[in-house]
């Protein structure tokens, strides 16, 4: 596919994004337009880049739906300078978003996004892809398991499942800046969980609330299935 043709394909799937309300920000409709997703999949699949869909990306993982990746960055209300924890880097492609997103004006201005990634054997593709589309200063990799956070990092303004957990970790909550959002896919190993949008108040005082379901893969490690 031409970069002419994937371009009018990344319009055309940032509009029907736009029009089903899955973006409602000009910032996050930014970051869609800007980075691009047919580096973030594997050569095979580069045709299918701009459909709202998960594709796989091997070692029986996905890249996230569009939507489901609009969902999450519109949900968490991302702003420059903030720091940001995602457990499942996947290919790199939704850290590249959030990276996009907590950039600043100036380098001193922005943020940056810690992701961890716990399939040793997608480290190096997130990372090749990272480093070829120019996110690899503010968007830091880890190979290790996401559920127990990165406490050497914390506290997080913003942190990001990217798999289904049996239940909300309790390191991530800690880890958790007061005022701070974290949003987590929670259920079971199968096609099924449910969304929730969980705040931390700046007494400490935890609340969550549901935004519906979605199908992640799950989460492995100490705290996953």
């Amino acid at each position: 596919m031409t970069d002419s043709r994937l371009d009018r394909e990344r319009e055309r799937l940032i509009q029907r994004l736009k029009d089903r309300g899955y973006i409602t920000s000009s910032r996050v409709e930014a970051a869609f337009r800007v980075v691009p997703r047919e580096e973030f999949v594997l050569p095979s699949a580069v045709d299918e880049a701009y459909r709202d869909t998960p594709l796989p990306i091997g070692h029986g993982q996905t890249i996230s739906a569009p939507h489901m990746c609009a969902i999450m960055c519109e949900g968490l209300d991302l702003a420059p300078g903030m720091k940001v924890l995602e457990v499942g880097a996947g290919s790199g492609y939704h850290a590249a978003l959030c990276g996009e997103l907590v950039k600043g004006i100036e380098p001193s201005e922005s943020g940056t996004v810690y992701t961890v990634e716990i399939v040793e054997a997608l480290i190096d593709f997130a990372k090749g892809n990272l480093e070829r589309t120019g996110y690899s200063d503010i968007v830091k990799l880890i190979q290790g398991d996401g559920g127990i956070g990165l406490p050497e990092y914390a506290p997080f303004d913003r942190i990001l499942v990217a798999a289904a957990a049996p239940d909300i970790p309790p390191p991530l909550v800690e880890q958790l800046k007061p005022g701070g959002i974290m949003l987590i896919p929670v259920g079971s190993r199968g096609f099924y969980q449910e969304l929730l949008l969980v705040k931390k108040e700046q007494d400490g005082r935890i609340s969550s609330r549901r935004w519906g379901g979605v199908a992640f893969v799950p989460l492995t490690g100490e705290y996953g299935h």
